[in-house]
């Protein structure tokens, strides 16, 4: 008896001890591996700093004065005097046709005007007789004045035949094409050889930009950008020939022309640039970017963390967390940020956003858990948000994603034990 009892005491010393010893793994285990924050989520932090909300449209840089040059005759192009880049000056030589039938047009005018000429002195010479005659009485008076009707038919023919000699003279002079303007040339579209065709629109010869050192672009800006947009803005713009300098200009004109495609509407704003060192070209690409409204020294987070949403979302401390959040909202904190004011920035007012701040959390042995914050939201550069509330801070850690481990496991970001195999 006494000896089964001894036996029955060794096998429950050893369950306990076996207990006692799980008991220990399971708290060591507890304590070494308990799932971080850090390890569930992408986290950035609540900064402080100057935002500014910028319109942004692409335009291409021309010439402020550019004309096309083209031609009023029909030829074929004999001789070129000028060439790509090159610089000229008004009324200078720039190619010429030729002008073999220009020359021949001329002399049959010529040709026809000595004919006239002859029927214009004959008919004078008869009228002179019949007038002699008339006065004789010796014809009627109606013979007189047909005499008189072919004399004046005769100067008129002349008349129409000269005009005639002066078109031809001046379609001769169309044959050397001048420039119009002093500048450079930046397109040729011509060849020596090349026919050249006058119709009912010039053909383009040549385009000469009168002067490159003021350029323009011209660039479309959304509807819902164009109401912040004045003359007078300064603009700033960078191009693909250099991406590491920035280029200013200023707003010169905003045309009242909408253009709508796919019910998309846009507008023309026209941007003036000083190029008084030449380095940008016609038919560049300008990347431009308007200051519409600037805020200083106010609260910033990631946009990220603006759209950020939980996998799977606790509805408790989810409701608790917005309860909190909206009780708190009037109570003040000297870091809360810039108060807003519906009138304030170009747009007036402001939005409203959820931000997920960590917390420490009793329940997890003080490991922070996202809290879920209500704030209100001012302008945007596009990668930060200036926001307000008064229970946020500068430095306050802020989610912004899930990795990839956390949204395998459903969002919980409480302990876990080991899968047993």
């Amino acid at each position: 008896m006494i000896k089964s009892l001894k036996n029955a005491l060794k096998k429950y010393s050893f369950i306990l001890a076996l207990l006692g010893l799980g008991a220990g793994a399971y708290y060591y285990y507890q304590n070494t591996h308990q799932t971080h924050a850090e390890d569930l989520y992408k986290l950035d932090e609540i900064t402080q700093g100057d935002i500014e909300k910028s319109a942004s449209a692409n335009g291409t840089l021309n010439p402020v004065i550019l004309v096309t040059v083209g031609t009023q005759v029909t030829g074929i192009v004999h001789k070129l005097y000028v060439d790509f880049n090159d610089q000229v000056k008004k009324d200078q030589l720039l190619l010429e046709l030729d002008d073999s039938l220009f020359n021949a047009q001329i002399e049959l005018t010529q040709g026809n005007i000595r004919n006239t000429q002859a029927s214009v002195e004959l008919a004078q010479a008869n009228e002179a007789r019949i007038k002699s005659l008339y006065a004789q009485d010796f014809i009627s008076k109606q013979e007189l004045d047909t005499a008189t009707q072919v004399l004046k038919s005769a100067k008129a023919q002349l008349s129409s035949t000269q005009a005639q000699l002066k078109r031809d003279q001046t379609n001769l002079g169309f044959s050397k094409v001048r420039s119009p303007v002093s500048g450079v040339v930046i397109d040729r579209q011509v060849d020596v050889g090349q026919t050249v065709q006058a119709s009912l629109q010039a053909p383009a010869l040549f385009q000469i930009a009168q002067d490159l050192s003021k350029m323009q672009i011209s660039t479309s800006f959304a509807e819902a950008d164009i109401g912040n947009i004045k003359v007078g803005q300064k603009v700033k713009f960078t191009v693909d020939a250099y991406p590491n300098r920035d280029f200013e200009g200023v707003v010169k004109q905003l045309r009242l022309n909408p253009t709508i495609t796919t019910n998309v509407v846009t507008y023309n704003a026209v941007v003036t640039v000083d190029n008084g060192d030449q380095v940008l070209l016609p038919g560049m690409t300008a990347y431009v970017n308007i200051g519409v409204a600037k805020h200083d020294n106010v609260l910033l987070v990631p946009n990220a963390a603006l759209r950020y949403k939980p996998s799977v979302a606790d509805s408790n401390t989810n409701a608790d967390a917005e309860k909190k959040s909206s009780g708190n909202q009037s109570s003040g904190n000297k870091h809360s940020g810039k108060k807003f004011d519906k009138k304030d920035g170009p747009n007036g007012g402001f939005g409203k956003g959820k931000i997920y701040v960590l917390r420490a959390d009793s329940k997890q042995n003080n490991n922070p858990q996202p809290v879920l914050i209500k704030v209100k939201t001012g302008i945007t550069d596009g990668r930060m948000t200036e926001v307000s509330s008064a229970e946020i801070k500068v430095g306050d850690k802020i989610v912004i994603s899930e990795t990839q481990s956390s949204g395998q496991s459903g969002g919980n970001s409480g302990n876990r034990m080991p899968r047993m195999y």
